[in-house]
């Protein structure tokens, strides 16, 4: 089967590289997503193991459609019933940008018709139930190129399962595993983020630290597929599990002016099942002291677009550029959507890498020299 798992623009990369580590083979990195091949062992992995892919979907088909003919007839050629049992669930949703066929209801409704149509020869009936496993059909339609696809993964994968609540301008699991990669988060480190929030950057890096696959603990759309060998699944979990190492000397520090916030990360850490690695504290940043011979700041400070003004967002900059001195052994990996920045923090980053925090831009900004 082919693959294609979407990702945070500007992440493509690091997506990619993220999957050849952990065993997915023929990884290759385009604009917006990652692609590859495999099995139902590559698709279980897929799943549980991406740190930074949103979904893991099955492409089924691609080609050009300027009408509803070819749309009908392009989907009606896929072999639906390899994928779509008799009484499985399959419902269609979408998008359509620089197309000719821009009603996405009309596209849904075509594209169901045809899977129907393909079905009924298939199976032999003219009623289906669709009260089995659901497979949810994707379509994207970009500059009448048209993509037909399985959602294999169900709840988006930065549900990591952990945050059952969040403060009020949450960071996604999935950015803030790419700022810990980017950070070069090991087993040994020691990482702080005196903006904690509800702790997800902290939480991202010390599962990253003891190698803690990232759905690990949570289960999967493809999971109540009949065609999907639970045995499969089961090995695949086995794998990510012998490969914890729990014995990590990882440690990690997180501060806050918000005492709501840090019960919440407290409370996120322990799900996430690594609660004994890292220890909350209310503590402003102009309080901030490092105490540590070696340590890695991995930061989403508040920002105007975010949670403060933006002359307060450049007030805390100024005094993180105070108290984030250049030190042997201390990087800061910082992210913000202000181009301002380096002026405002005092001193221009060692490294820049462009990204979107969902739809707004960014930069994330390394200081290590």
């Amino acid at each position: 089967m082919r693959f294609v798992a979407p990702c945070l623009l500007g992440l493509e990369g690091l997506a990619a590289n993220d999957l050849k580590f952990k065993g997915i083979p023929g990884v290759r990195a385009e604009n917006g997503r990652v692609l590859f091949e495999g099995d139902h062992s590559v698709m279980a992995r897929a799943n549980i193991c991406s740190s930074m892919c949103a979904r893991v979907f099955i492409l089924l088909a691609e080609f050009e459609a300027r009408d509803f003919d070819t749309l009908f007839e392009g989907v009606k050629a896929i072999d639906w019933s390899s994928f779509i049992g008799e009484r499985d669930a399959f419902p269609v949703k979408g998008n359509s940008l620089d197309s000719a066929l821009t009603s996405i209801p009309a596209c849904q409704k075509i594209i169901k018709k045809a899977v129907v149509e393909k079905l009924r020869q298939s199976y032999d009936t003219g009623w289906f139930e669709e009260d089995g496993g659901v497979h949810q059909i994707q379509f994207r339609i970009f500059k009448n190129r048209v993509s037909i696809m399985l959602d294999t993964t169900g709840d988006a994968l930065n549900k990591r399962g952990y945050r059952a609540m969040s403060n009020d301008a949450p960071i996604k699991e999935t950015l803030a595993a790419a700022m810990c990669d980017l950070a070069r988060v090991r087993a040994d480190h020691t990482v702080v983020d005196p903006f904690c929030g509800s702790g997800t950057i902290l939480i991202e890096a010390a599962r990253k630290a003891l190698n803690i696959m990232p759905g690990i603990d949570r289960s999967f759309a493809f999971e109540a597929w009949d065609q999907v060998d639970p045995a499969v699944v089961a090995e695949e979990r086995r794998r990510a599990r012998e490969g914890e190492r729990r014995d990590a000397a990882f440690k990690a520090y997180g501060y806050d002016i918000d005492e709501a916030a840090l019960e919440l990360a407290r409370r996120n850490a322990e799900l996430a099942g690594v609660g004994d690695r890292i220890v909350f504290e209310k503590r402003d940043i102009r309080d901030y002291a490092d105490e540590n011979e070696r340590v890695s700041v991995i930061t989403n400070p508040p920002y105007g677009e975010r949670m403060l003004d933006v002359s307060q967002a450049r007030e805390l900059y100024a005094v993180m550029g105070e108290k984030f001195p250049r030190l042997p052994y201390h990087s800061y990996t910082i992210i913000s959507p202000d181009d301002s920045f380096e002026k405002t923090f005092g001193r221009p980053a060692d490294k820049r890498r462009k990204l979107y925090n969902g739809t707004l831009r960014c930069q994330v900004y390394q200081y290590f020299k």
